[in-house]
């Protein structure tokens, strides 16, 4: 049993990753300031599911605000200090990045920096930070995690860029055990409304048009989110500094998604085009040669299997989950 802080634990990873740490009897020190980056109702939905979990505390405070989660490490300081703290708090989205990249900054950049200062000062020596496959921009396909990512395409990617750097930086003067975790466009039930498979999965559902930016030939790499939380775990063990891809390992079409979603809800799309963003890369691909290596990890559930979970959710959630505010 280990004692961990989860950081970004009302996010759809967070939540995932500390519902398995509570499921695998860990002690879970939860952080999360509940933004209104997205619908705020689906943050506090997921942490209603947490609220009767033994071994789960949890505290609303911000990560870039370095005092009060000085407060929270001092109080768990001692015998009963961190094993590991898990950093899944960030301002996610490409397209977003561009419109207010001073939040990025603040909660990536910033917020990585006060817990690896932390981390430091109170003698935590393993951290796990949650990186994105948006780094790579567009690099040769597949990405390798020891391919250059010195252009990236949003200031999003440029965060979580720069908060790779950093935490290299605190391993190499204070020889913290780092694992960077690259996830792939991430998905499954209570996902992210800013992401596509939630949003169109509402827009099918309800009958509202769809909306896809470019032609739908785009290729991501999709990846179930309970692999994620599994790859995420798995990561405590390993020591030293290491980069690690998580993804599916299998590049599929969006026009292929939206056509599972429209089998599984049972109702054709009312597809619109856009133009497509320019921060957004064409295609994406992980190769997880190094996960399986060091992780023994490989993605246990299907994009079908998948996609059908979270149809499935939001069917279950509709009576709420159709007022969930997404972007058009």
């Amino acid at each position: 049993m280990s004692k961990l802080l989860i950081t970004g634990c009302a996010g759809f990873i967070g939540w995932n990753v500390t519902e398995l740490a509570l499921r695998d009897s860990n002690v879970v020190i939860g952080i999360d300031n509940l933004n209104d980056a997205y619908d705020v109702r689906l943050k506090e939905w997921r942490l209603h599911q947490l609220r009767d979990k033994p071994n789960w505390t949890f505290y609303r405070i911000d990560i870039s605000n370095q005092s009060e989660v000085a407060g929270v490490f001092k109080e768990h300081q001692g015998r009963e200090s961190f094993d590991a703290v898990i950093n899944l708090a960030a301002r996610a989205g490409v397209q977003q990045s561009t419109k207010d990249p001073c939040e990025y900054y603040d909660t990536n950049l910033t917020g990585t920096l006060n817990l690896l200062e932390l981390c430091r000062k109170f003698e935590v020596k393993k951290i796990i930070l949650a990186s994105t496959s948006s780094i790579y921009g567009e690099m040769k396909r597949p990405f390798r995690e020891d391919q250059s990512t010195d252009t990236p395409l949003s200031p999003y990617a440029a965060s979580k860029k720069a908060a790779e750097v950093l935490c290299y930086t605190y391993h190499y003067l204070y020889n913290l055990d780092i694992t960077i975790l690259r996830y792939f466009t991430v998905y499954g039930p209570a996902g992210r409304p800013d992401m596509n498979i939630f949003r169109f999965i509402k827009q099918v559902a309800e009958g509202s048009p769809v909306f896809i930016y470019g032609d739908g030939t785009q290729e991501r790499d999709f990846t179930y989110v309970d692999d994620i939380a599994m790859g995420t775990l798995s990561a405590l063990k390993l020591m030293g500094y290491e980069i690690i891809n998580l993804g599916s390992d299998r590049p599929i079409k969006l026009l292929k998604v939206l056509h599972l979603i429209e089998q599984f809800v049972e109702r054709q799309a009312e597809a619109k085009y856009k133009p497509r963003h320019p921060a957004d890369v064409p295609a994406t691909w992980a190769d997880i040669s190094r996960a399986r290596k060091l992780l023994s990890w490989k993605p246990q559930v299907t994009l079908e299997e998948g996609i059908h979970k979270a149809v499935g959710w939001y069917m279950e959630n509709r009576n709420w989950a159709k007022d969930i505010l997404i972007e058009e």
